[in-house]
Order: C-alpha cells, then structure tokens, then sequence
C-alpha cells in the first residue's frame, strides 16, 4: 500500500465511523506566538481540546502537514525528516479507550496489511504520588486484540528507558508499561511538570518492529520499544486526556478526550517493511529524479539525496501556505532549507539550476490529494526557483570571499565565516584549497566543528521557547490584540486596496504582528489613516460576535480569511458591527479569541499605535502596533 492510499484509506476508515473529515491547517499556526510552524496533528486542535465546541461536531480526522525546523541538522539518517504529515482522529468528549484501540489495531492490521507479530505496545505504568492508576484498561484491550490474531502479548514493567536497556525483551512480551517519562502527555511532559489548568491523560503507543536491524550497544545494553537504535519505530501514538492538572494533584475530566497522531510516512514505511523513509512512494520519485539529473547512484551519495529531498519538499509546501525566502522566522527557515538543499546539490556535481525540474515532481506527488499544491503550483516554482539562482550568485561572492581569506591560509574559522555567512559549502573550501594549493591549518576541520555546536548550542537555547508550541493566547490582554488585529485588516484593505491579503499574524502579550500582500512600502501618511479608522471603531464600540456558517455561504457573503487556510464544510465568522449600522466594520473567518466590545481596547486611556512597517518578503509587508 502506498502512502497515499494509506492516507486516503486512513479518512475513509474514520469518516466510516462517524468522524468528518476536516482540511489540514497551514503550516504557519494562526495567531499562535508560542511556534513558528505547526508541529503536530494535534496543535491546531487545541482549542477544542480545551473544551471549545468545533463547528463540525465531537469526532473529527484528518492528515496534518507539520514541519519540525530543530530536526535540520539531523536530516541524512533513514529516518528524520523536517516536513512530515500526521494522521489524526479525535474524540471530543465522545468515545475512548474501548473504541479507539480496536479501531487503530484494525486499520493498522486489516487495512494497512501490518503483520501483527511486528507491532508493540506501550502503556502508562500509573503514579501512585499523584494516585494515578496503571493503565491496566488499555493494556488489556491490547492484550484481546493480539490474542485474536493469535499473537502472544505478555505485559512488562518496564518503568524507565534505563530501565529498559538493562531489562530487555524476554519471549512472548508484547505490552510494556513505562513510566511518565515515556507514556504521559501533557503540555509539559511529565506529571510533575503539566501546568496547573491543562488537559493531560496516560498514553498508549505503537512500534514497529524491523527484524533485519540489529541493535546498536552504543545506546544501552539491550533493546526495548522505546530505544533508539532504529530497530523499534514508534508509528502512532493514542492520547487519552483523562485528568485535568489542579493545586491539589489530578482530577478527572467530565468529558475526556481523545487524540490521536500516527506519522504517515512511518506507517508507509512499516508498509513496505523498510526502515528507510525515503523509499516510500512520496519521497522515491524525488530521489529517482536527482539520481537522473546527476547521474549519480542513492547507494553511494545516500546523506545528500535524503537532505535534498526533504528540505525541498518542507519548502515546497511552505511556499503552497505562503511563506517567502527572507532572513527572518519562517522566511530564514525556508531560506535555509532551500539553500542547504543547493549546497548539498554540490556533493552530486550539480551546478547548474536543478530546481525547476525537482518542484514540479513533488507537485505531481501531492497536487491530487491536496489541491491547494495544484492551484498553486506555477507561483511556488517561481518562488523557489527565484531562490535557487539568488543564492547560487551568493555563492560566487562566496568564492571571492574565499579569495581574500584564503591569501596564506585556510583556518576553521574562515570556513566558518563562509559557511555561517556567505552559505559556501564546507566542502567546497577543502575542494577549492586543493584545486589551488592553498595551505590548510592543520585544525581547521576540528575548529569549524567547534564553532558549529556553538551555534548548534545556541540555536537549541533560542529554539526552546520558539519551537515548543502552547496553549496560551486566552488572557485579556492577547484579546484585546486579536480583535485589533481584525480591525487593522479591514483599515489596511480600505486605506490600501481589496488587493491586502493576510499572510501571517503573531500575537503577543505586549504587540500585535501582521503580514500582508503589498508590492510597496506603505507610506507614513497611510499608516496614519490606518491608525485613524482603527481608533475610530474602536470608540464606537463595535459589538463583536461569531456565528457559524456554510463555509460556501460565509465566503459568498464576504468574510476574509488567511492566504493558504482551507476550511471544512463550516467556519465560524466573527462579526464587529457599531449599534446602528447595518453593514459590520468587520467579518472575518477566525477561531478566536476577541473581546465583546471594541472599547476594551482603549481601557486605561489607550490608544492603537503602529510602531512599525517593514518588508517580510517579496511582494508581503509587515505592521506592528501597540496599544498604548
């Protein structure tokens, strides 16, 4: 089964049991501050997870695009890739334990064709300082399962990972309980670490296992589910958010929830029983086009294929959802990801433009299951490929660079500085050293290698709070932002043009942020009509209200929604309209938050203030205002 049809059998099977089918959601989250890109299946489900009712009922499924940027440097191996899709299905408030488990183990069993003597199961091993009990119920729902198909499923303790490597499989073991560390969601990992407030609730999660790996002592003395020598691959993950965290410890939710994420291109490789990722079908036909244009073999250039191969894709799909090259957040991602693509295109001899005929491959691999990849497939190979011969005449400044450092010799931190700065390729410099006699320090590779995990290091640090995803952006203040930024929206369209297209927010405590399609720098006197109209409205104070619509009716009657969203078959509106006016100032496709009133926003005597306007990207400005 290929991993289209995994995905497209996956939403048949759900939508079968009664969930509706939701589009995916941008890879850039909607007001989210926390992220600079969806992460996980669930993210955009946060929300109703928290108890908000979701317009198209209490049992939903889809197939998320997310994309990881921490995970760029671990790109190469047969397993990691930056871009990936997540597989999900929720229960808000409905069903649980009883039926998802059997509904997982006969899609992945009876559906995909996995062999079940291949699959393992990990469960909660319970807590008893906080009188969280074993997950004994979800163990022996397994346990049935199994049985049925004749497959032994013996339960172990296991506890901790340490206590796994010393532990190990013993024979007809099948379900393993693991402590918080392995088998507890929360926002924060563990138990001790959920915030008071949030959601939270045992897992249960599914490997696979590829018997043609041996296990690796490097990462402990003996294999078990959770170990990371590659033997044992984690393909779905069952949350059941059953708690809720409290000063007192955990209680029980009135209405538990269920959320599931299983990584599609993991499931597809257990599919074909091979551990390497990029020989499934959405990532082979990407691989078979670079061994065409280099003429070289996967086997023998294996690490720069796979890196050229997912981060053109991650950028691919970033470009569908409209983010541009830039040198900041998301634009730097995809900048980045683009230019390490064309480095490592260097490692296979290829010279010249190769990205006008790898985009319109991966087009070709997803533009049927996700037609917003077909609608806008010239615009984003004009985008990556205007990337492409941008950066290849940075890397002829690069060489000039070279020229100048390289006068006597050749150190690690020159390597670096064309490598950090210029993006010319570490092996470029050894190759052009040689070429030209030029003297080597004897350190240079240990000194760059050094000044790398430097940056590595603090990459990691600043990523901590960018990268983790949350649940915040509910207080007042976040509110007050939000509202405002639906009235800037509409001020900028009319100061400016109906041509003002969202393409991005960031909301703050302290500010607001607002990317929009513009092709010129927005003038002061513009920004001060801006600024005008909002505070305007905001003394009026407009009502604000949300109804649910036919997402056809609500785009028919004129409300503005994100460049790159897709709806499901209803969307909630909010509407901001002055006491005696017909027409609303404001009708937008949101989720929230807002306030009730616009004159909430001028509580303390403030007023709407744009601090600042500036390019984000070719053809996109961006605002952002204070109020103050």
């Amino acid at each position: 089964m290929t991993a289209q049809e995994i995905r497209n059998n996956y939403l048949d099977f759900f939508a079968g049991r009664g969930h509706k089918v939701i589009p995916r959601a941008p890879l850039v989250p909607y007001n989210d501050p926390t992220t600079l890109f969806t992460g996980s299946g669930m993210q955009p489900l946060i929300p109703y997870l928290l108890g908000e009712n979701h317009p198209e009922g209490k049992r939903l499924t889809d197939s998320q695009t997310c994309l990881r940027a921490q995970d760029i440097e671990e790109v190469g191996d047969n397993r990691h890739t930056t871009f990936f899709e997540m597989l999900g299905n929720w229960s808000l408030g409905d069903y649980f334990k009883a039926d998802e488990i059997p509904w997982l183990f006969e899609f992945l069993v009876d559906v995909v064709g996995l062999d079940p003597n291949k699959l393992y199961v990990t469960c909660y091993i319970g807590n008893n300082s906080f009188n969280i009990p074993k997950d004994t119920e979800s163990a022996e729902i397994w346990q049935k399962l199994f049985v049925a198909k004749s497959v032994s499923a013996d339960f172990a303790d296991i506890g901790s990972e340490d206590n796994g490597y010393r532990r190990g499989i013993k024979k007809g073991e099948r379900i393993f309980f693991y402590d918080g560390s392995k088998n507890w969601w929360s926002r924060n990992g563990r138990e001790d670490t959920t915030p008071i407030g949030d959601p939270c609730g045992p897992d249960t999660e599914v490997f696979y296992e590829f018997e043609n790996i041996e296990h690796n002592p490097k990462w402990g003395d003996k294999c078990h589910p959770n170990c990371d020598c590659g033997r044992f691959v984690e393909i779905a993950n069952s949350v059941f958010m059953a708690y809720k965290r409290t000063t007192a410890g955990f209680e029980p939710l009135a209405k538990p929830n269920v959320d599931f994420g299983g990584g599609l291109e993991r499931i597809a490789v257990a599919a074909i029983n091979d551990p390497d990722v990029f020989k499934i079908s959405l990532l082979a036909p990407i691989i078979s086009k670079l061994e065409e244009i280099s003429k070289k073999n996967y086997d023998s250039h294996t690490e720069s294929m796979r890196v050229i191969t997912d981060h053109l894709r991650a950028a691919t799909f970033l470009a569908v959802d409209g983010v541009r090259p830039s040198n900041k957040e998301q634009g730097y991602v995809m900048r980045r990801l683009i230019r390490r693509a064309i480095r490592f295109a260097f490692e296979l001899g290829i010279e010249q433009n190769f990205l006008p005929e790898i985009v319109p491959v991966i087009a070709d691999i997803y533009q049927e299951d996700f037609p917003e990849v077909a609608a806008s497939r010239s615009e984003v190979t004009e985008v990556l490929v205007k990337e492409e011969k941008v950066f290849r005449q940075t890397l002829r400044k690069g060489l000039n660079e070279f020229n100048k450092l390289a006068e006597n010799k050749l150190t690690g931190a020159d390597i670096f500085k064309l490598y950090d700065t210029y993006g010319f390729p570490v092996e470029l410099s050894f190759e052009e050293a040689y070429k030209r006699s030029i003297e080597v320090d004897q350190t240079a590779k240990s000194d760059f290698e050094k000044l790398m995990e430097a940056q590595r290091s603090r990459s990691q640090t600043a990523a901590k709070g960018t990268f983790k995803g949350g649940l915040g952006g509910d207080s007042l203040q976040h509110k007050k932002y939000h509202t405002a930024t639906h009235l800037m929206y509409q001020a900028l369209r009319i100061v400016l043009g109906d041509h003002v297209v969202q393409r991005g927010s960031n909301i703050t405590e302290e500010r607001l942020r607002f990317d929009f399609s513009h092709p010129e720098k927005v003038t002061p006197e513009q920004l001060k009509q801006v600024e005008d109209i909002v505070n305007e409205q905001i003394k009026k104070d407009l009502k604000v209200s949300f109804k649910e619509y036919p997402t056809p009716e609500a785009l028919a009657m004129g409300a503005l929604g994100q460049f790159g969203d897709r709806y499901g078959d209803t969307v909630k509106v909010y509407k901001m309209i002055a006491e005696n006016e017909e027409q609303p100032f404001s009708f937008e496709i949101c989720g929230g938050p807002h306030v009730d009133h616009t004159a909430q926003l001028a509580e303390g005597n403030k007023a709407f203030k744009i601090i600042k306007e500036e390019a984000s990207s070719a053809g996109v400005r961006r605002i952002k205002a204070v109020l103050a």
